[in-house]
């Protein structure tokens, strides 16, 4: 396990070797951290890589061939230690392949590279999975990064709002002991915000599937939006852990979601899961900007 620095004239970032996982996102000028700290009295990670799979398994196994094989919510990649493959000034990547182990538990040959490349006070977040076997891989991916909400010491979370680039609504799934249900909830938008109150996370993220929203901000109680994340990926978890009142705020872009209440198909049937033919590679990224 080893701590990664780059930084630009605004920005500087730390990634931790373990899981490529980015610990610190700070402004130059002010000092300002805007990454949860990982304290696990709330939770204990800053902002991990959900592979092969996003949210859990219904039963904690999937199909494959007529065998089952049991996995962990978010998968494996998390908690593995990822190589680096380049480092420049304002870039850097890692990478982590399938090995004797996760074939154990994953029968699907990868190639994953996880980058970070800094553009003014923007951090683009990149991922590119790699099938170098012969026959199709099927995987899922997504991002967790939780950040600082409040910003600053002695604020109230409840006067912070997330701001979505929609007006008048989001129309949420819901979800019960990790899957995802049949019901649908749709939560008003005032100017385009939601007010983060303390039971909006009673029943884990809010989901946010078809491409509803490609944009969310943290809103500061003067209204300024201190924090953005932008993706193109189809669905999205906003979370932060319920009951606790913890001080940040979790907006996932996901290629991939946990198992339906019912479903009963195999690991190739998920639903929003990927799949690579031969010799493919998948590319996606999000940004987040200060």
């Amino acid at each position: 396990m080893a701590f990664y620095q780059i930084s630009n004239e605004q920005i500087s970032i730390q990634v931790d070797s373990m899981g490529a996982e980015l610990k610190s996102l700070k402004k130059k000028d002010t000092d300002t951290e805007y990454m949860w700290e990982g304290d696990p009295a709330y939770w204990k990670r800053t902002s991990p890589v959900l592979f092969p799979l996003v949210g859990s398994l219904r039963e904690g196994s999937f199909l494959l061939d007529g065998k089952r094989y049991p996995m962990g919510q978010h998968g494996f990649a998390r908690d593995l230690e990822f190589r680096v493959k380049s480092e420049a000034a304002n870039e850097i990547w890692f990478y982590l392949e399938s090995d004797a182990q996760t074939l154990e538990k994953y029968p699907y040959a990868f190639l994953l590279e996880l980058g970070y490349e800094l553009q003014e006070s923007t951090v683009i977040v990149k991922w590119k999975v790699t099938n170098p076997a012969d026959g199709e891989l099927y995987f899922s991916i997504g991002g967790h990064p939780a950040f600082c909400c409040p910003l600053q010491k002695g604020e109230e979370q409840e006067d912070y709002r997330i701001w979505f680039d929609v007006k008048e609504q989001v129309i949420t799934g819901v979800i019960e002991n990790g899957l995802m249900t049949a019901g649908q909830a749709a939560y008003p938008l005032e100017d385009g915000c939601l007010r983060v109150t303390e039971h909006l996370f009673d029943h884990d993220a809010l989901v946010i599937e078809h491409g509803q929203v490609h944009k969310v901000a943290l809103v500061k109680p003067d209204g300024t939006h201190y924090l953005t994340v932008s993706f193109d990926a189809p669905l999205f978890g906003v979370w932060s852990p319920p009951g606790k009142k913890a001080p940040f705020v979790c907006i996932e872009p996901w290629y991939g979601r946990c198992d339906a209440v019912d479903f009963a198909g195999t690991w190739q049937q998920r639903e929003w899961g990927q799949c690579l033919s031969a010799g493919q590679c998948f590319e996606a990224s999000y940004q987040i900007s200060v």
